[in-house]
């Protein structure tokens, strides 16, 4: 069954997005700053959500993770407060996988039904739903409360005397109490002291982790031996493998449609090229998203490890992000597809996520608006998905001092706040523009309508794809450094796309070369009709082999000229 439009996934950080509270104090605790609910993913949010373009919203953050609120009331064990980050904690550090937060329910004793009507919820607004799965690392006080009869806790059989083991659930460092430079004491609940230490989420195989490090977390064992370099252990399958597999099948059955798994390439690629099949054999239209950085582990991590989808970070954004702010030329474009060009289709762009600076903060580009010409190139150039953050379609600055965050023009994951952009919006529930600045409508319109083009228009969301800048350079009708085209072509219809990174207007010439319009099949006109899909509005434009199309493209933007014939 063909794709009707192209995958859009909306990334939302499910404890902010629907906390109101005005207070925002820096470190505040839950009773003072607040937290969003599932409940906040109302009907009408979800629908203004779909109306943007999205087709999947990925709740980023569902999996109980460590946090300095006292829940014991409910029978969830505390965390000690030297091993969270935040007041809040971060939602990569997994305190039970078989459970949902109890920060993001309404009635935390119901936090699963909660989590199973939004899942409902989101499905009834014509949205599929992704969530994290978490492997490499969990919190360091893991303990599952809420996992089925007969299911074995990580590390309940782990023999501790054991630096490595192939069926021990973590890496231990025997004889060692964890020290280093964190300071584990608090007033209230005294020294953490965890004997013998464990090796800590980011592959550090000592007792000392420092302030950098996930200090947090503690890294999980799939049977590669990094202590003692016996290599591998697969054969049979370590006990993780196994742990891990009924974990995935546990939310599976929830009805979600995909997993965003957290630091992929940090785990084996036999453990996915294993898991998966078994996952899709039971529910086989799952997707899953791999966050890899490694390019030369992409194609293992697809074909071997069977992913749909891999995060474009090291090539499609971080050029664009480098041509944004002014680091390159758009020529370097080209060399991103180039790369990537045989496993395009799993490739998953994006200009911002939970990792990432916000385009409008100081720390990036300082302004939304310079963004606007990277969302054409990214959400058009090809038929794979595209996803943004909540909040980069009012164009968040990121720029709040929340708090263990700091100020770094992320939108923190550790600390309890409300983002201003998004609780404008909400406006009370209500989810509609009356609350909102110039800008801040401006370049939601302008997001909405890229966005719904790419669902819209079957050239872009199916087509082919045609760089032109081999043709468009060192000539003086086209600034090849600032500005870039492409086409994209499905049936009868053709559209040419200029992007335009310049902070003013320009008038240029794009050169279409024969080799064009032999491979894609295109007639040619001396005078034709267009329309540009940005605005609109009809334009008379020659449309010859290795002709300059004369147009003039807007400041910090672009044209989409569609032609039918």
């Amino acid at each position: 069954m063909e794709q009707e439009g192209k995958m859009i996934i909306y990334q939302v950080f499910t404890r902010l997005f629907g906390n109101r509270g005005l207070r925002n104090k820096i470190n505040g605790t839950l009773s003072e700053n607040g937290c969003g609910k599932m409940d906040d993913f109302t009907n009408k949010a979800l629908h203004e959500i779909k109306k943007l373009g999205a087709t999947h919203i990925w709740y980023t953050g569902i999996l109980a993770h460590a946090s300095q609120t006292d829940y014991s009331a409910y029978g969830i064990p505390r965390n000690h407060p030297a091993v969270v980050k935040g007041k809040a904690g971060s939602p990569y550090a997994i305190r039970d996988y078989y459970d949902v937060d109890p920060d993001l329910a309404v009635h935390v004793d119901r936090r699963m039904e909660e989590f199973e009507t939004l899942v409902q919820r989101s499905h009834t607004n014509g949205l599929k739903v992704i969530i994290d799965f978490v492997p490499n690392h969990v919190a360091r006080q893991y303990h599952s409360i809420a996992k089925p009869e007969g299911v074995k806790d990580l590390g309940e059989d782990d023999d501790p005397s054991k630096a490595f083991a192939p069926d021990n659930n973590f890496y231990y460092i025997p004889g060692a109490h964890l020290g280093g430079e964190i300071d584990f004491y608090d007033e209230e609940q005294g020294l953490y002291d965890e004997m013998p230490a464990k090796a800590t989420g980011n592959n550090r195989f000592d007792a000392y982790p420092n302030k950098t490090d996930w200090y947090e977390t503690v890294k999980l064992n799939y049977g590669v031996d990094y202590i003692g370099n016996t290599g591998n252990h697969f054969d049979p399958e370590p006990d993780t493998w196994h742990k891990m597999l009924d974990i995935l099948l546990f939310w599976a059955s929830k009805g979600i449609d995909g997993f965003r798994c957290d630091m992929a390439e940090m785990v084996p690629c036999e453990f996915w090229g294993w898991v998966i099949p078994k996952v899709k054999a039971h529910y086989p239209a799952l997707v899953f998203i791999a966050e890899v950085y490694n390019p030369d582990e992409y194609r293992n991590y697809i074909y071997k490890g069977h992913f749909d989808y891999l995060y474009d970070k090291v090539g499609l954004y971080d050029t664009l992000r480098a041509l944004v702010c002014g680091y390159t030329s758009a020529t370097a474009i080209t060399g991103c597809w180039q790369c990537v060009n045989d496993i395009q289709p799993h490739m998953l762009n994006f200009l911002e996520n939970h990792d990432e600076q916000r385009i409008a903060s100081d720390f990036f580009a300082g302004d939304a608006r310079k963004g606007l010409p990277a969302l054409l190139v990214s959400a058009c150039m090809n038929t794979n998905p595209m996803m943004i953050y909540f909040g980069q379609e009012l164009g968040e600055e990121g720029m709040d001092s929340e708090g263990f965050s700091g100020r770094d023009g992320r939108t923190t994951i550790f600390d309890y706040w409300s983002i201003p952009s998004i609780r404008r919006w909400s406006n009370h529930g209500r989810y509609n523009l009356h609350l909102l600045n110039a800008k801040e409508k401006e370049i939601r319109r302008y997001y909405q309508h890229v966005l719904n083009l790419c669902q819209t228009e079957a050239a872009l969301s199916k087509g082919s794809f045609f760089d032109l800048m081999y043709v468009n350079q060192g000539g003086w009708l086209m600034n090849e450094h600032r500005q870039y085209a492409f086409l994209r072509k499905y049936g009868k219809e053709v559209i040419l796309v200029v992007a335009n990174f310049e902070a003013i207007p320009v008038h240029i010439g794009v050169t279409i070369p024969q080799h064009a319009f032999d491979f894609l099949h295109l007639p040619s006109f001396a005078r034709c009709n267009v329309t540009d899909l940005l605005t609109g509005k009809e334009e008379i434009i020659s449309w010859m082999p290795d002709k300059a199309v004369t147009i003039d493209v807007p400041a910090l933007g672009g044209k989409m000229l569609k032609l039918s014939f």
